[in-house]
């Protein structure tokens, strides 16, 4: 799905990696197998509150407002009746048009505390919401609710992010989503290898990088790397798992990219997938990696 995001300040491409790969996973639960495309914007709560007083009269902030372009017959969704979305074709953006989401930041951070899981999960969900109004679905009834509620739920579980008890950490399933993300980013002319990475951090936090290289091969940087660089220089120093994917072939890291990584986190978990993503192997830097070099003394 293509999203056209308009952020009234900077967030992180993490955010966004995730976010996308929860609205793909909506189109894919819905049945639609042709191009859609849909407006985000990110904002605060002065900003969602001026929306909502101008457009629904209510003079108050909101998490989420959605504006559907397609006005759904009474009972159907967009799975239900594909060809009036498909009379939103824009040649512009080669897509079906579904509508405009406005989400507020302020109270993904809120939520998020509320609730007792990441902001990932809550901007995730909030945006998996509104695609579902968008797509037909409505709550103004408790039959409504249910239905909607179900379909949200399975969308997230598929991309990764199913509410645990008390908690939902980033699962694997979205760390390898991101990863093949990250691939697509990749600047490989020369290999023609792309690799992607996404990075968890033990404070929640996710880093994405891609390997980046160069006419003077020594100077290439790989996706594990680049990665942990991110996530060092923003200042986490603790990390638990780190999804790899690749297009063709298995792809675990470099012997540089072992030793790299086990200066922070010797017992990381190594997820590797490529293909289409059904091919996954798992493996921990320990058993890849047995004997890392380290100095003594180091300052913990």
């Amino acid at each position: 799905m293509k999203l056209d995001w308009s952020p009234d300040f900077p967030v992180t491409s993490e955010l966004l990696s995730l976010m996308q790969v929860a609205a793909d996973r909506a189109m894919q639960a819905e049945g639609i197998s042709f191009p859609c495309a849909a407006s985000v914007r990110l904002c605060n709560d002065a900003a969602i509150r001026a929306l909502n007083a101008s457009h629904r009269g209510l003079d108050q902030a909101t998490d989420v407002l959605s504006f559907p372009a397609v006005s759904w017959p009474k009972g159907k969704t967009a799975g239900q009746a594909p060809h009036l979305l498909r009379k939103m074709y824009d040649p512009e953006s080669d897509a079906c048009f579904l509508g405009d989401v406005v989400i507020s930041l302020d109270h993904v951070r809120a939520q998020a505390r509320e609730y007792g899981h990441s902001e990932a999960r809550e901007a995730a969900y909030l945006l998996v919401h509104s695609l579902c109004h968008l797509m037909g679905y409505d709550h103004m009834n408790e039959e409504e609710k249910a239905v909607m509620r179900e379909k949200e739920e399975a969308i997230l579980a598929d991309a990764g992010l199913a509410r645990e008890a008390g908690d939902c950490p980033i699962q694997d399933k979205a760390l390898l989503a991101l990863a093949r993300e990250a691939m697509s980013r990749s600047y490989s002319p020369y290999s023609r290898y792309p690799v992607g990475a996404a990075l968890h951090a033990t404070d929640g936090r996710v880093f994405l990088g891609c390997n980046i290289e160069n006419a003077s091969f020594g100077a290439t940087i790989c996706a594990e790397r680049t990665a942990m660089v991110k996530a060092v220089s923003e200042g986490a120093r603790s990390f638990d798992v780190i999804a790899i994917a690749t297009r063709d072939t298995p792809g675990w890291p470099c012997g540089i990219c072992r030793q790299f990584m086990s200066e922070f986190a010797p017992n990381l978990r190594v997820l590797v997938t490529w293909g289409d993503g059904s091919h996954v192997e798992e493996s921990t830097l320990g058993k890849i990696l047995p004997h890392q070099f380290e100095l003594k003394g180091k300052e913990q």
